[in-house]
């Protein structure tokens, strides 16, 4: 397991490999920083095509919120800024519109430098109100993903998909963003719009952040909509785990592309 060390001049070059004006893996860097280097930039690169990540946090028994629905400090400080910090390094950040109505996530970038995602919302009903914090008008670019005709202010972008029993099917959704010009997205939220990602191989990586405390119960983290029966089935993806504070994350490469990235961009 890596210690992570996230410096100023570590961040620097990440933003810059998000720019396309440097590359992850020249420099003189402690350990630290090269773990930095090396869990963020397959995120900041834009010379491997479009990237697709999904991101969750969770306890140490595969919680992510108690019975009463708080998830509010499942992710410690440490997790926080990790989340803060892929949000900055991606196009565009998707959830769906039960995270957008329960946990009111605004899905700025707030702790680190850098520009706030698009904020993509799927939402086939059209449950999410106007005013809700996601949809502020703060000059960043939002999208509501919907299957009804619903108008939105001029400066909300719908994209209208069909559905069945209800959902989008998430291979529309990624096929409609990357035409908008979104080409480094990051799944948030919650663990079944990241399931129905994942089972769909619409992920490139899913990364997964251990925050140290027991729940004891409580809604789970991953749940897949159609489990295998047989472990021989099972998901095994490539995996590299950094320490971040007092969190744990578990970074899964889901195709070739992950160890690609890994590797030096020249």
């Amino acid at each position: 397991m890596s210690d992570t060390d996230v410096t100023p001049r570590v961040w620097e070059r990440l933003l810059a490999v998000r720019a396309g004006a440097a590359c992850h893996c020249c420099g003189t860097w402690t350990d630290g920083e090269r773990a930095a280097l090396r869990l963020y930039g397959p995120l900041a690169r834009r010379d491997l095509g479009p990237v697709a990540v999904g991101q969750i946090g969770q306890s140490l028994d595969g919680r992510v919120a108690t019975v009463t629905g708080d998830a509010r400090d499942v992710s410690g400080k440490d997790g926080l800024a990790h989340l803060h910090r892929m949000r900055a390094l991606v196009d565009g950040v998707i959830i769906g519109v039960r995270t957008a109505l329960h946990d009111t996530p605004r899905l700025t970038v707030r702790l680190c430098d850098g520009p706030n995602p698009a904020r993509i919302i799927i939402d086939p009903r059209g449950r999410l109100p106007e005013d809700a914090p996601v949809l502020r008008d703060d000059g960043t670019r939002r999208i509501v993903v919907q299957s009804l005709d619903r108008a939105w202010p001029a400066d909300v972008t719908a994209i209208r998909l069909p559905a069945e029993d209800g959902r989008i099917d998430p291979g529309a959704i990624m096929t409609a963003l990357r035409s908008e010009g979104l080409q480094n997205l990051l799944v948030e939220g919650g663990g079944i719009t990241i399931a129905r990602f994942l089972e769909a191989g619409l992920l490139t990586r899913l990364q997964v952040a251990i925050s140290p405390l027991l729940i004891g119960d409580g809604p789970q983290g991953l749940t897949l909509p159609n489990p295998m029966e047989k472990l021989s089935d099972a998901i095994r993806p490539e995996m590299w785990t950094f320490l971040l504070g007092t969190d744990v994350v578990f970074d899964c490469g889901l195709g070739p592309q992950a160890a690609q990235a890994n590797r030096p961009m020249h």
